[in-house]
């Protein structure tokens, strides 16, 4: 099951094959052909009656040389090369049979001419640029979807569901993680969300990611495998300061399930996660709240883990705060709480769903932040964690667009 938003195509033609959708989306226009000749031809008109009923004291024709500029900024290559011909041959027409003075109409179209021309070129540029954001913007996102652990997955302690949807556009692509790991020592699981946008929050991102993955195999102590996140969030930092990067923290939670009723959590400045049990969504308190990932050395107390419920038949629900900060047209927040009540009788996969269908209507379909959403629940009776570890590699319900 593929859970990630369906974005609206740009054009209504469908890409040609092996093209990407991002450079197509990138280079089409965003105006029809009829649509972008009514209103030419209408401005055409004006700017010529309004130049006949003003005379030779002040001619208005030139101002046509703005149509190609216009659109080269709306249009592809083709609509704007089809405007600076159109103001060309208008200004042409109409200089031919004034009786200007020679020179005068020569330098007008020659003018006309070169500043059609030029809203071609900028026209191409942008176009161009377009396409290679787009590139870069696909490259980031699909190296976020190798990296991040295709969902779900089932542990021998624990089953996540779970919803992640980067964000696709350029410099705001931002850096949430999550993984699953079976240990010796229990599953652990973290989810978290780097502070900032861009290619240095995905690094930090990653940096984080891979120092849990070795920890949380090695650490006996669910507060040793937050430490070692620590020290590689602080290497990471280092290394870019001495490359001019800004530093960067990460706000992240980290659980430890041992299959008994109780969960061990080390909350490191991240956002609570819900309980979802017998028919109600509830707020799970933490009490020990510590610092960020990477500002361990701005407080002087260690970090300590604390036990949260988890009876049989509940889930744990741990997000980052794309989903609590989405925001509807007119800036109010989506009321999270209030509408997960709505699902907490359904299984897993239909709660995130309905969650990723009611945030897209409720923002309209524009998000700031990248959205991560993990379910975490027992495994059913008789399945085991080796048959979905092995096969996560080649998922098929990897929850990713």
């Amino acid at each position: 099951m593929v859970m990630g938003l369906r974005r609206p195509s740009a054009a209504r033609r469908p890409p040609l094959p092996g093209a990407d959708p991002g450079e197509t989306a990138a280079g089409a226009a965003r105006i029809g052909n009829w649509a972008l000749a009514l209103w030419i031809v209408l401005l055409t008109v004006a700017v010529v009656l309004l130049d006949a009923l003003s005379g030779n004291d002040l001619p208005l024709i030139p101002l046509t040389v703005v149509l190609p500029a216009l659109a080269s900024v709306f249009c592809t290559v083709r609509q704007t090369a089809a405007v600076a011909v159109w103001v060309t041959l208008v200004v042409v027409g109409s200089r031919i049979a004034s009786t200007g003075p020679f020179w005068d109409v020569v330098s007008l179209i020659g003018f006309t001419a070169l500043a059609s021309a030029l809203g071609v070129v900028a026209c191409a540029a942008r176009i161009r640029h377009a396409v290679q954001v787009a590139r870069l913007r696909s490259a980031v996102v699909a190296l976020q979807r190798q990296i991040l652990r295709p969902l779900p997955v089932t542990t021998r302690q624990v089953r996540a569901h779970g919803l992640y949807e980067p964000m696709e556009e350029d410099r705001f692509v931002g850096g949430d993680i999550y993984e699953v790991v079976q240990s010796p020592h229990g599953t652990r699981v973290i989810i978290g969300d780097v502070q900032g946008k861009g290619l240095p929050a995905i690094g930090a991102g990653f940096a984080a990611l891979g120092a849990f993955r070795e920890a949380a195999v090695r650490e006996p102590e669910l507060t040793a495998v937050a430490d070692s996140v620590e020290d590689a969030v602080v290497r990471h930092n280092a290394f870019s300061a001495e490359t001019g990067e800004t530093e960067r923290f990460v706000t992240a939670l980290l659980l430890g399930f041992d299959g008994g009723d109780r969960v061990q959590a080390v909350n490191c400045g991240h956002l609570p996660p819900r309980l979802l049990h017998e028919g109600a969504a509830s707020v799970v308190t933490l009490h020990r709240t510590s610092v960020p990932l990477g500002m361990a050395d701005l407080s002087a107390e260690a970090r300590a883990a604390e036990w949260l419920r988890f009876p049989p038949g509940a889930a744990l629900l741990v997000y980052t705060d794309g989903v609590t900060e989405a925001r509807d047209a007119t800036g109010v927040f989506y009321p999270f709480d209030e509408r997960l009540g709505r699902w907490v009788g359904d299984e897993p996969d239909q709660v995130l769903d309905a969650l990723q269908r009611d945030l897209q209507q409720f923002s309209g379909g524009v998000r700031r932040d990248d959205v991560a959403v993990l379910v975490l629940s027992r495994p059913p009776d008789g399945e085991t964690a080796t048959a979905s570890l092995g096969n996560a590699a080649t998922n098929d319900t990897h929850t990713t667009k």
